[in-house]
Formats: structure tokens, sequence, C-alpha cells
């Protein structure tokens, strides 16, 4: 008996996938993703369209929505791509935001990067939610030597196989595409002081800022040699479609790839870029962030055919230095922003990517007239600005999804007032 269970297991999991594909096809064929999309590629090229809206729970947000009861498939395969199909199909049925569903299942590319050779250290309370305390690896300026170049290689013969096995599973309902590396999250300053420590390294700014500019400048050497190498064996992706782009906001546009493209070769000036500093808060000023940040950041950008900048760190006080970044076009508006002051620096000329403060669905309890009255203010002092709305970071809904459902209905209701 026991052996019939294992024999029948996978192919009883491959029809619950299957059956969750189907639908998914379905929603996927609906006009209105075409029409989502066309909207994505109008904001993304400085149109003014109602603010778009996102929604993006973290993995503990969808362990509260989810019991593990309600998933189905036993083999481990089977039950990640399950999850990947509820999580979707749960977000059109109950937060239907501006999510455009395609027909595409991704199949990454085994992408092997050796990093740069330091594990960082961190004391980890015992419980999820608290914050870690790096221990410092980087403990002398010769410590510095520590950090090696990157050395991506891939594991062909793993990425078949998964293909192939994608392949026959969504057979004949969803497209399976082999993808290669779309994301440029540069922020080497928040990857030092995993390294370094966090109080060490704003220390380290007055006390030795030739040793941090030796440091930046190995940071960004072994960036450009990571995607230097991306670029040679052709792992890029091209990321100007349905794919996440930077700290929020989606890619989909007409002024990428460059217009010399070959229709196989990726390169960076191909791409959206992203970088961020985001340990460099509003006490950090705007003439130390482009000494020790955005100087680098920049040259790193440069080859990037279209740029977004920032994610959690405060930038409302920094716009004039930001938009020295060649060919920019999102700027992430932290919770922590003034948006009339953001709106006055930014214009119509770079989209205003709004991240409200998770907190409003987090908090002990839910008030939805709070949150209408902050959206609804951002809103109203950003009106004449390209605006997306995307709430993320979100870790707990404290088991109260329908908090999410009626953030979700207020900020779209908001979106179409401010249109």
């Amino acid at each position: 008996m026991a052996e019939t269970a294992v024999s029948t297991a996978p192919t009883k999991d491959k029809s619950i996938v299957r059956e969750l594909a189907k639908r998914v096809a379905e929603i996927a064929a609906l006009p209105v993703q075409q029409e989502k999309a066309d909207m994505w590629r109008r904001h993304n090229r400085l149109e003014r369209v109602r603010p778009l809206v996102l929604c993006n729970p973290h993995e503990s947000t969808w362990k509260e929505i989810f019991d593990a009861k309600d998933f189905q498939c036993a083999d481990p395969f089977h039950l990640a791509q399950e999850k990947a199909l509820r999580y979707k199909l749960y977000q059109w049925d109950r937060m239907r935001d501006d999510h455009v569903i395609d027909d595409v299942i991704a199949s990454p590319i085994a992408i092997q990067d050796s990093g740069f050779g330091i594990a960082a250290k961190a004391i980890r309370p015992d419980h999820d939610f608290g914050a870690r305390r790096f221990v410092p690896v980087i403990v002398e300026e010769r410590d510095i030597e520590k950090i090696q170049m990157p050395r991506i290689t891939v594991d062909w013969k793993a990425t078949e196989t998964r293909y192939q096995r994608l392949s026959e599973l969504y057979d004949g309902i969803l497209r399976v595409e082999k993808q290669g590396m779309s994301r440029s999250w540069f922020a080497p300053m928040d990857a030092f002081i995993t390294w370094r420590g966090v109080e060490q390294m704003f220390v380290d700014l007055m006390d030795r800022p030739e040793w941090i500019h030796q440091v930046m400048e190995r940071m960004l050497a072994g960036w450009n040699a990571r995607f230097d190498q991306l670029e040679a064996q052709g792992l890029l992706q091209r990321n100007d479609g349905n794919q996440w782009v930077a700290s929020g906001g989606f890619g989909f546009s007409d002024e990428l790839p460059q217009p010399d493209f070959d229709g196989v070769h990726v390169r960076t000036m191909d791409l959206w870029g992203h970088a961020t500093t985001q340990i460099f808060t509003n006490g950090i000023s705007p003439a130390m962030h482009e000494e020790f940040a955005l100087q680098y950041e920049r040259r790193f950008l440069s080859r990037f055919g279209l740029n977004c900048y920032g994610c959690c760190e405060p930038l409302d006080k920094k716009l004039h230095i930001v938009k020295t970044i060649p060919r920019l076009r999102r700027v992430s508006m932290s919770p922590w922003i003034d948006p009339a002051r953001g709106a006055e620096g930014l214009g119509k000329d770079y989209i205003f990517s709004y991240k409200p403060n998770p907190a409003m669905v987090s908090m002990e309890g839910w008030d939805p007239g709070l949150t209408r009255k902050i959206l609804g203010d951002c809103l109203e002092k950003t009106r004449g600005c390209v605006v997306e709305m995307i709430l993320k970071d979100l870790h707990t809904c404290r088991r109260e999804p329908r908090r999410l459902w009626e953030w979700m209905q207020i900020a779209m209701e908001l979106a179409e007032k401010y249109a």
C-alpha cells in the first residue's frame, strides 16, 4: 500500500497543479491584462494615467493567509508550484490590483555566483520579527582584501532538468520560459555594513573616509565584473515586460531594449537598472550621500538604459543629487518622506514610486479611515505627478486577511478619484 501511495502521489500532484494552471491561463487571456500592460507602458514613459497600485505581501504574510492544510501537493517540487499559483489566484480574487497575470512560467537559469567571498555574521533574536545585530568580519583596514571579485558560472544540467520538468507539468496550458538575471540591486554600502557593522561604518565615514572610498571602489569593480560576465555569457534577461524592477513597479516599456538590440544578446543597456543605499537615512547629509554612495551608484547605473533609484531610505531632501543619475526614470518615495516636498522635486519628469507605510495594515488595530486619510493626503499632494502606490515589506496582517482586501479597495478607489 505504501508503494502505491508513493507512486501515485506525483500524478495527483500534477493534476492539482494543472487544474490551478488552467484557471491562471483563463485569467491571463482576459483583455484586461493587455489593458493593464499598456497602462504600465504609458506610466513608464511618464504619461499621466491614474496612480497604479500594487500589493506585495511578504512570505510571512502569505503564511497568515494560507495554512499548511490549504495546500494539497505532497512532493516539494509540485508544492512550490501549487503555492505560487494559489497566491496568484488569491491576489486576483481578493486583492485585484495592477498586477498583470500572464501565461508564462519562469524556469530560472541555474546561475551560480561566487559572491564577494565574505559571509556576514549576525546575532539574531529569538523571535521572527526582531532586528539582527551584525558582528564585524572586516575588522582591520587590510581586511578589505577579503572582498573578492564575483565569478559567474552556470549549472546547465540543472537548468535543463528543471526546464523539462516544468514543461512537462504545464504542457498545453502555460508557456515555460528559461529566464536569466533581470534585476540589478546595486547596494554596496548596504552590503558593506553587514560585514563591518552598522555603528562602526558610520564612525568610519568620519574617521577613515579614504578607506571607505577604497571599499566602494572595490565593490563597484566587483559588481561591474559580475554584470560583464552575465552579459558575455548571455545570462541577462530582458525586463521591459512583466518583470518587477527596482523596489517597485513593473518594467513594461517601449523604450527598451535599445534600437540596435539584435533580438538575442541582451546587454545591460537594454535593461532597467537600480541602485539604493537604504542605510543612509536623514542622518546622512546630501553631500555625504553623494560622496560615499551616489558617485559610485551613478557610475554603475551609467551602463543601463533606464534607471530606478532608492528603496526604504528617505530621498525627498536629496532629489537634487539623485536626479544626476543618467536616464533616471523611477524614484522610490519611502514612508518617511514629505509627499509635498517629493512632488515638488520630481514633478512630471520622474515616477513618484510611493511606498505607503505597511504599519497601517500591520498595527494592532485596523483603521480603514486612517488608511484612507494617509493615502488620500499623499495623492492630493502629488496631483500632476506620475504616481504608483506599492504596499510592500508587509510581514504581517495580524492573521486578518480582510485588512489587505480593504486596503486594496481603498487604494483603488482613491486611484480612480485622482486619475
